[in-house]
């Protein structure tokens, strides 16, 4: 256990003497974070919309009146389709709407109306629920009488709020990238700085240094979540913690052991820091595709959905979201315990056995 925390420690140092590499951590669980969670809009922002109005009436004005501020900017008026097309084509617009000169007439008679919509398609998410927020628009002028109402309840989100979720998910996406190039970096920079050979020279036993050396590595990661947790997602963000903070500790610390094991895979094979890089990008790129964080599982095709067991970032997503959002008991997130501690033993042998063949 001495030569353990010796080993341990003398790692932590160089780490804190390290000051471009305190700063990329500092930068990654505060400003990343932060950013990831202000920066992304789901909604409309800003959007631009262009019209062509060749009914001449009142009607038009009045639905165009509707799109404003913080969502809109004020609808610009085209004299043709043409010229509204090559805007759209050009990117100076994202929603375009043509009002037919028999528009309002058809109206006032009850009669079938027609109203051209255009939109940018490379633009998928805003143009849609653009047209969202028009079909809601052209009802509330129907005024349609049906003896239904519809009523949304929203689970675990009530106020749909995207920033809290992205900052989560981004701060679950640094951990799994800082757990593997920093357990890599740790033995890379021995071979860079020509210290390997001191380092095989040292009275200690090599799996003693092995497993010092990663658990180092894992301490920094967790110390960067309670400081990510402490100053943007629990503060900043007002992000639920629905659950109990020692079990997605708990949880974060069984799934960086299994990140690390990836990384002294990685510093097997690597040779410098730049082939750790391009590795790490390499290997885990596919594990969170797998994860669902960027798609549904359910959305994913068989095959996918399959190979999405073997992927331990997907364990740690679904237990760390009930842990914050549906506040899952303990006993109920024994699956995702069971999932990440299971692929993490053997992540983690098999890199330890990779790496401990060059001691």
């Amino acid at each position: 256990m001495k030569s353990f925390f010796t080993v341990f420690s003398k790692e932590i140092i160089s780490f804190m003497r390290s000051i471009p590499l305190v700063a990329v951590i500092l930068y990654s669980f505060t400003a990343d974070i932060y950013i990831a969670g202000a920066g992304m809009q789901i909604k409309p922002r800003n959007v631009v919309i262009g019209y062509v109005d060749n009914s001449g009436g009142g009607l038009s004005q009045k639905i165009l009146s509707h799109f404003h501020q913080p969502e809109f900017v004020t609808p610009k008026p085209y004299l043709s389709q043409k010229a509204l097309s090559r805007a759209i084509f050009n990117k100076e617009v994202l929603v375009g709407l043509i009002f037919n000169s028999d528009f309002e007439k058809k109206y006032k008679k009850h009669e079938d109306t027609q109203l051209d919509v255009l939109i940018d398609a490379t633009a998928a998410s805003q143009s849609l629920t653009t047209l969202a927020y028009l079909h809601n628009i052209i009802l509330d002028f129907e005024k349609v009488d049906i003896p239904l109402k519809l009523q949304s309840h929203k689970l675990f989100n009530q106020n749909a709020d995207n920033h809290s979720f992205m900052a989560l998910t981004e701060l679950l996406s640094m951990i799994t990238l800082l757990s593997v190039i920093l357990t890599a970096i740790v033995f890379v920079k021995e071979k860079e700085d020509g210290t390997w050979d001191l380092m095989l020279l040292m009275p200690v036993n090599p799996k003693i240094i092995i497993l010092a050396k990663s658990a180092s590595q894992v301490f920094i990661v967790t110390a960067g979540v309670v400081l990510a947790l402490g100053f943007v997602i629990l503060t900043t963000f007002n992000t639920p913690l629905n659950g109990s903070f020692w079990s997605f500790m708990l949880l974060t610390l069984l799934y960086g052991f299994s990140s690390a094991g990836i990384g002294l895979f990685v510093a097997a094979i690597s040779k410098d820091v730049m082939q750790v890089a391009q590795l790490s990008i390499v290997i885990m790129m596919p594990l969170i595709f797998l994860s669902g964080a960027w798609t549904p599982i359910y959305a994913m095709s068989p095959v996918f959905q399959k190979l999405s067991l073997i992927s331990p970032l997907r364990y740690y997503i679904e237990g760390s979201e009930s842990i914050f959002y549906r506040g899952t008991a303990f006993v109920d997130l024994l699956p995702y315990f069971g999932g990440v501690t299971l692929l993490g033993v053997l992540l983690y042998w098999y890199g330890f056995r990779k790496i401990g063949r060059l001691f």
